[in-house]
């Protein structure tokens, strides 16, 4: 039996992956989950894309989950003249905030932001293009924003505005937001990814559109302003997933909180048992290189280490040379660091916190499974949800989710530890649900005879929210489950 990837990649589609194939190889080198940046491209780009993707899953035999990625209220400067100016430090520097702005120069340039100006202060520190360009905020005489240069160069057209330690008040779902809110219902995209939550309030507001335009996705809140950190534990438990998105959150709160604040994020997600992914430059030089830096294998592998569910490539792979390098080189990172991974042994805090019965079914589950040298959990699962609080407890042991349920499959895609696997109970004797469970495994290789398994399921397979029951097992001679009578 080959060696199972834990960690889920995530992988961003664009002009690079619409080469001849590359689908196809992007899923053989691994791919859980493909992104549609939707702050790029039209809803016809993104159909063909998503239809294409499905073509090439189906044809290989695979499935895949599809994330459609909202732009949000990014505040981004408008176009200048000459296409860019080129700022010097300790020039002055105005921002214009009128809707009839002309094009600009070295001297000032319009902002999508009309309410600039009643956001800052003299004194703030605006950053442009992911920080590499400083502006102290000198006088604020609406509708402009007058500033002096902190650090210079080339300034071009539509890049980014952040103050730093964030407050710009624009509101979370723009009028694009709640037009790509109803494309990804259309899309049937599995995940529905909020750019610039502030609040739990932002995520209702997303879910109420999406449900009413027909959407069934999972919610990912995108961690990546100041004033969500204040706010991370509503935000969490209001969202299905989360991902630490860092560029920025980098920005506004600083590179040097960056490392410890991923940190948190990733340890509160799990506690509060939520996927999360870690996104934003993981291999950014493989943008151009067919291989990454060793800073960039460090950064995933600490990523892995920590528990991430699923890391995530974005230019790289949408507009990338190598898309399917950079994969590549993304699966063999994550199998590295997971031989490095430590597994959970004290749950002892975790049983203090157990309010449902799938979560303490669970919680057994993992504390037996490093005890009796189990091979594998077993869970059957009609909406993932037993699924998802077995990966929480980060064991060793492999737990395969199995589920007839597409949509609570591909959702499972995002799932560290799960292998999610078409199973429909009610095509056997209910009798007989988890002897053929495991036979179903044995088949297609996944266990093999003498394994031990731990299984999970309700008594009544099939309905949601069911899971009561554990059995130890092991499998016999064909497959045939067998009761474990001595440890």
């Amino acid at each position: 039996m080959s060696t199972i990837r834990r960690t889920k990649i995530l992988a961003t589609l664009g002009p690079a992956t619409d080469a001849p194939g590359m689908l196809t190889r992007l899923l053989e080198e691994g791919v859980d989950v493909v992104r549609l940046n939707l702050s790029h491209g039209t809803a016809d780009d993104h159909r063909r894309r998503a239809a294409a993707l499905r073509e090439a899953a189906a044809a290989i035999g695979r499935e895949v989950g599809v994330l459609a990625d909202l732009q949000g209220p990014k505040i981004r400067i408008e176009r200048f003249a000459a296409g860019a100016a080129e700022l010097a430090v300790g020039q002055p520097f105005t921002l214009d905030c009128r809707a009839d702005a002309p094009p600009g120069d070295a001297s000032r340039v319009g902002v999508s932001y009309l309410g600039l100006p009643g956001d800052v202060h003299a004194g703030d520190v605006l950053l442009l293009d992911d920080g590499l360009i400083a502006l102290d905020v000198v006088e604020v005489a609406p509708p402009e924003v007058r500033c002096r240069v902190r650090f210079g160069g080339r300034l071009s057209d539509r890049k980014g505005l952040n103050r730093q330690g964030g407050g710009l008040s624009v509101a979370a779902l723009s009028d694009k937001d709640r037009a790509d809110i109803r494309l990804a219902a259309q899309l049937d995209a599995d995940f529905l990814a909020v750019s610039f939550v502030r609040s739990a309030a932002d995520l209702e507001e997303a879910r109420a559109l999406l449900r009413a335009a027909g959407g069934h996705a999972a919610l990912v809140a995108k961690i990546e302003r100041a004033e969500a950190i204040d706010a991370l534990g509503e935000i969490i438990d209001a969202a299905d997933a989360v991902m630490v998105a860092r560029g920025d959150l980098g920005v506004e709160i600083g590179d040097a909180e960056l490392p410890g604040l991923q940190k948190k994020i990733i340890r509160e997600s799990l506690a509060r048992n939520r996927a999360v992914i870690t996104a934003t430059q993981m291999l950014q030089s493989m943008v151009e290189a067919p291989i990454p830096t060793r800073a960039e294998v460090l950064d995933v592998a600490n990523a892995v280490i920590d528990g991430t569910d699923a890391v995530m490539l974005s230019q790289e792979s949408a507009s990338g040379r190598h898309p399917d390098k950079a994969v590549a080189a993304m699966r063999r990172i994550c199998l590295g660091a997971e031989r490095q991974f430590e597994p959970t042994e004290d749950l002892s805090q975790v049983a203090a916190q157990l309010d449902r019965t799938d979560q303490a079914i669970a919680m057994a589950a993992m504390f037996l499974a490093g005890r009796v040298g189990a091979r594998a959990i077993v869970a059957l699962t009609e909406s993932g949800a037993t699924a998802q609080w077995l990966s929480r407890y980060r064991s060793a042991v492999p737990i395969y989710a199995l589920s007839r349920s597409d949509p609570a499959r591909r959702r499972m895609l995002l799932l560290r530890d799960v292998v999610p696997v078409r199973f429909d109970p009610g095509e056997v004797d209910p009798a007989h649900v988890a002897r053929s469970a495991v036979q179903h495994l044995f088949a297609l290789g996944a266990l093999g005879e003498g394994d031990r398994v731990i299984l999970t399921h309700g008594d009544h397979t099939g309905r949601l929210g069911g899971t009561n029951t554990l059995k130890l097992l092991r499998v016999g001679p064909d497959g045939i489950a067998e009761s474990l009578r001595d440890l």
